[in-house]
């Protein structure tokens, strides 16, 4: 039995890995790669085995960076099930198709801008996967519910439990027989910090032969929740109130929206936060949200609760989900006042980076970044404080304040993760850890050795390991 790390390997997104036995070849996600000039071509080469070889897929969760290579692996030759859970399946029939469309868009411009530098095109740029595409490979989706075992190889149990991440995102415990015996390789997915809002926290599991767990936040703790309250009011009103400005928020439709919307709606219930207009602006926001609504019984009490309040005091926070492309435009004229919530989550594809063309340059301004922000990315730039951007082939001053809100994370921090690794009744033969910089995974590699004294490994993208 061996495993190869496909990708969130020394990285955060492209989390994928291939797991081998005699009996069965299968994937743990099929990501996609977000951030930096080298991504289109790590997508493009990021299938180093034959599609069709594979007999099935286990997805964590929804978000892209996990899920977003699927259509392409059904296109190049995998006709196997994808087992996820109720709301993911639900997600995804909404998010691959938004993916698509947004790359068929990409390519699209990058054809054009092509065309006028060289006035012929000498070789088309084509999406990943097409929306026609996605929808076929929608097909292949298995829902099944939390906690419920299933076989999805004579030679393999599986259960999924809830991650406390966003809606529907899971840990996989997998049980996996081959002729030296029987192993238990538990994927942490991306964990869920304790508290958070919509979601519930993560579950805890006991024991597990091999680990792989995420290390997105490894090296530093979030902010206290109560001072990330204090920081968002100061934000949004010096903006609102005495700057006379617009608040842009890139925001990940799925997921850390929906937490956007509680905390807003919250702070106003509490008489922190005045009326308010707030556009979300992303065309699958509202599909998303109706999703998460859904879903009510995996939903915390807190969210529960805001959303009655909501429903008999919405006069005075006015929730405006902006659908078509002109609607979108027309926020372009608004000069003030504005609380806009848009994807991608990085700024790096999608309706975001309209309203920061539109909006950085303008000192009376706030850019609240509330989410994690990969290397290369338009959003990762403007933390570490670059002065000018080019967007969609303009030169864009950065202007306009910008704001990294760190206690909003949908991902655990380092103490999360090693309360999460504090239940395990007996160390793992062995914990790969995942899904972060090599800085953050070095770190929360080094404290569970510190603390833990586990047999603890990086691994590096492509490397394999015999299990």
């Amino acid at each position: 039995m061996k495993i190869t790390f496909l990708g969130a390997a020394g990285e955060v997104t492209g989390s994928s890995y291939l797991i081998e036995t005699e009996n069965t070849r299968f994937l743990v996600d099929c990501g996609m790669f977000q951030g930096g000039r080298d991504a289109n071509r790590k997508n493009r080469m990021a299938f180093s085995f034959d599609p069709e070889s594979i007999d099935f897929v286990l997805l964590t969760h929804a978000h892209i960076d996990h899920s977003g290579l699927l259509p392409r692996l059904s296109v190049l030759g995998f006709k196997g099930p994808v087992y996820t859970t109720s709301a993911t399946v639900d997600l995804l029939h909404v998010m691959l198709k938004d993916s698509a469309h947004i790359q068929e868009k990409e390519a699209e411009w990058q054809n054009k801008k092509s065309y006028r530098k060289q006035r012929a095109l000498l070789r088309e740029t084509a999406p990943l996967y097409t929306v026609t595409q996605a929808e076929t490979f929608l097909k292949q989706l298995t829902a099944i519910d939390y906690n419920d075992k299933i076989n999805p190889n004579d030679s393999v149990q599986c259960i999924f439990r809830d991650a406390g991440h966003i809606l529907g995102s899971a840990i996989i415990e997998v049980w996996v027989k081959n002729k030296m015996g029987r192993k238990k390789i538990v994927f942490s997915g991306d964990l869920g910090q304790p508290n958070h809002p919509i979601v519930c926290d993560p579950t805890p599991i006991r024991q597990a032969d091999i680990l792989l767990i995420e290390s997105t936040y490894g090296n530093r703790l979030h902010r206290s929740m109560s001072d990330t309250r204090i920081e968002l009011i100061h934000a949004i009103n010096n903006t609102l109130i005495h700057k006379g400005g617009n608040i842009i928020l890139p925001a990940f439709t799925v997921g850390r929206t929906q937490d956007l919307l509680y905390l807003l709606a919250d702070l106003h219930r509490q008489g922190e936060l005045g009326p308010m207009d707030i556009y979300v602006d992303s065309p699958m926001a509202l599909a998303a949200t109706e999703i998460t609504l859904k879903h009510m019984a995996l939903l915390d009490k807190e969210t529960t609760d805001i959303m009655q309040w909501l429903k008999t005091h919405s006069q005075h926070i006015k929730i405006h989900f902006v659908q078509d492309v002109e609607e979108s435009m027309r926020l372009n004229d608004v000069k003030q006042g504005a609380v806009i919530i848009s994807a991608s989550g990085m700024c790096d594809a999608g309706r975001i980076k309209h309203h920061l063309k539109y909006n950085l340059s303008r000192p009376e301004c706030t850019i609240l970044i509330t989410g994690f922000q990969a290397a290369g990315t338009l959003g990762r730039r403007l933390v570490d404080g670059i002065k000018q951007v080019r967007i969609y082939g303009q030169e864009i001053a950065v202007k306009a304040d910008i704001y990294t809100i760190g206690g909003l994370s949908a991902h655990a921090d380092q103490a999360g993760l090693m309360n999460w690794l504090s239940h395990f009744e007996h160390a793992p033969e062995k914990t790969f850890v995942v899904h972060g910089e090599t800085s953050n995974a070095t770190s929360l590699a080094n404290k569970i050795r510190d603390q833990r004294h586990w047999n603890v490994s990086i691994p590096e993208q492509h490397s394999t390991f015999s299990l």
